[in-house]
């Protein structure tokens, strides 16, 4: 596992504590401001509260820039891989279909009382290679269209979905923000796998269906008009089929650009009229196996590698080839190939559309990885300017819990930035060098903790906000009601499973 700088033997600064507390708050503060108030990017904000940081605290100029610059290398060359293969595995999966295909597959097996648990399930297995905002362009269509179709009140199946996305988005690997603190606080990324997946199970139930029939009747949405997936493409013989929402790409207007577009454009724009398409498609759906043998092949091979940690003797030849096939990028690169073949080349794309697909997956992460890297270094300045130290020794003569401490920070940047990955990073980087004084399960389990507290209470500073207010056509305030009081039981059922784990292992 790739793991991100460590803190200095010494630190970079003989500032006392009330400097170096002045100096966190200060840059932290800073980052706040510029992206709550001044609506600068979190990448361009993380940078100034760095600078800032390490001003206040004492560090000449040279050395901010070497800690800073160290803290971004390290933070592309251990999570921006990971990020990358993930967004390709997604990429793919949007593409061909696959996705849309374990949806509908599940939706149209199960009757109306078991769709909001259905919605949840298949969420949580979409949930697993895609990004958020990615997960919910995928699904939030067919919500909506399943909601019209069966009669289902819109929040009902809608928030199930949502606690699905996020969950996972929050709490297991390969998304940038588990990933980010595993590697900051040197957790096996196995066992963090295994037990995420433990406590997200639960929360997703509480936080989904649970939770979801209650405001179901609290918040009576309706699924908007426009957002309705309503163009009917030919399928293979000219057989009318319901368009895939994850289908195609966007264009620089950010509507979606479908092969029926180039023909006829503008037909996949809603409210456009409809146009008969040039001809069948020549070429299959996907096989509903591949697509999920596609998200589930590099959390298989992660969980085997941690399975042979406990099991087998280290110097094995099945310890080793374990060791080697669970490789965070070894098991995402063998997703990515396994999913061009059975996903792009056996369902009829060309190798020039396939790798068309890949390309066109990387450009919508490079502001996620701007601030990962970002945060990144953000985080490097702190430890080396000897934060982290000075909260390890607080946090010690207070007897606070790491696991906590770790949940309040991320609590406290989450709802002041808006940004769960920023919170991640910014507390992983805080807490780190509690991890030292940790055992094997319980730096996972801080890292989760982490993950817990970066998803507490999403509000108006949150781009996630506003993408589930205007795909479910809400008002402010219920938003409010409905998505951000689940972001908070997320947060909060999640953290009590991590402490339940923490009693138990």
């Amino acid at each position: 596992m790739v793991t991100l700088l460590a803190a200095p033997a010494e630190p970079l600064t003989n500032a006392g504590n009330t400097q170096l507390v002045i100096a966190a708050v200060l840059g932290i503060a800073a980052v706040v401001v510029l992206i709550g108030w001044g609506k600068v990017h979190p990448f361009l904000a993380l940078i100034l509260g760095a600078a800032v940081l390490g001003v206040v605290a004492g560090v000449s100029a040279d050395k901010i820039v070497t800690s800073f610059s160290g803290g971004v290398g390290s933070t592309v060359g251990g999570v921006g891989l990971l990020i990358a293969l993930g967004a390709m595995i997604g990429g793919l999966l949007a593409e061909s279909g696959g996705a849309d295909s374990i949806v509908e597959r599940v939706v149209g097996r199960v009757s109306g009382g078991a769709l909001p648990w259905a919605m949840a399930g298949v969420a949580a297995l979409i949930g697993l290679p895609l990004f958020f905002e990615v997960g919910v362009v995928l699904l939030v269509p067919i919500v909506l269209l399943v909601s019209r179709r069966v009669d289902v009140p819109l929040m009902k199946i809608g928030i199930p979905a949502l606690a699905g996305l996020s969950v996972l988005h929050g709490l297991v690997p390969p998304h940038p923000g588990p990933l980010v603190a595993i590697d900051a606080l040197g957790a096996n990324l196995g066992q963090t796998l295994a037990l995420g997946l433990l406590v997200a199970i639960p929360t997703v139930i509480i936080a989904g269906p649970v939770f979801g029939n209650f405001i179901a009747r609290h918040v009576p949405a309706t699924a908007p008009e426009a957002l309705l997936p309503t163009r009917r493409p030919l399928a293979v013989g000219g057989e009318r089929r319901p368009t895939r929402p994850g289908e195609g790409r966007l264009d620089a207007d950010g509507d979606l650009v479908t092969e029926d577009d180039l023909v006829n454009p503008g037909a996949g724009r809603p409210g456009a009229p409809i146009e008969e398409p040039v001809g069948p498609r020549a070429r299959r759906e996907p096989a509903l196996w591949a697509a999920v043998v596609t998200v589930l092949l590099p959390v298989v091979l992660m969980l085997l590698r941690a399975i042979g940690e406990l099991t087998l003797a280290e110097g094995t030849a099945g310890r080793k080839t374990l060791d080697i096939i669970g490789t965070p990028i070894v098991a995402l690169l063998a997703g990515v190939i396994f999913a061009m073949i059975f996903l792009g080349y056996r369902t009829g794309f060309s190798r020039s559309q396939v790798s068309g697909f890949l390309g066109g997956s990387l450009p919508a992460i490079a502001g996620i990885l701007l601030i990962v890297a970002a945060g990144g270094g953000f985080k490097q300045v702190l430890v080396d300017a000897g934060v982290g130290n000075m909260v390890a020794d607080a946090a010690k003569g207070a007897n606070l819990s790491p696991l906590l401490l770790g949940w309040l920070v991320a609590v406290g940047i989450r709802v002041a930035t808006g940004s769960a990955t920023v919170a991640t990073i910014t507390a992983a980087g805080i807490v780190s060098p509690l991890a030292a004084t940790l055992q094997g399960p319980e730096v996972a389990l801080l890292a989760l903790a982490i993950g817990c507290g970066s998803l507490f209470f999403s509000h108006v500073n949150d781009a996630g906000f506003w993408l589930v207010k205007e795909y479910f056509g809400l008002t402010v305030g219920q938003t409010i009601k409905s998505w951000s009081v689940m972001e908070t039981i997320i947060s909060v059922v999640g953290f009590a499973g991590v402490l339940l784990l923490d009693l138990v292992l």
